[in-house]
């Protein structure tokens, strides 16, 4: 599947802090940057980090398979291997999981490896990897 490459933009209270986040910690390539925003490739698509300080994070959550999940979120589905070692990669830096590395749906269609965590701002990510990649949009 060759799919056009997403933009994001979110707001951080501190360019340094996800500059080391995004760029050291998750291996995202910095792109173009200015004193209040900085460009991600974070696996070919661009995110970018704008400075807001005052910005106001409500958040939510959505109960999945037993699960609160953060509302707000964004993240990408990647696949299995590269899943294991970026939860290794932030297990060993301590990150601190809203949900740790766990399966949900369990021998479902939609079987999945998932994690989320919080960026310095607070702003919610999800990392997954499907066990069937073609179920990605599967119904139960």
């Amino acid at each position: 599947m060759n799919l056009p490459p997403f933009h994001l933009a979110f707001p951080v209270d501190d360019l340094a802090s996800a500059r080391r986040f995004y760029g050291e910690l998750l291996g995202c390539p910095e792109g173009r940057s200015a004193d209040e925003w900085i460009d991600f490739d974070l696996h070919g698509h661009q995110i970018v980090a704008h400075l807001a300080p005052g910005a106001v994070r409500s958040r939510a959550s959505n109960s999945v398979d037993g699960h609160d999940v953060p509302v707000p979120h964004f993240g990408l589905v990647l696949g299995m291997d590269d899943w294991r070692a970026l939860a290794s990669r932030l297990t060993q830096a301590g990150v601190e999981f809203v949900i740790p590395p766990t399966i949900r749906f369990e021998s479902e269609p939609g079987e999945q490896a998932t994690m989320f965590f919080l960026d310095p701002a607070g702003n919610a990510l999800e990392f997954k990897a499907m066990a069937d990649p073609a179920a990605l949009f599967a119904t139960l």
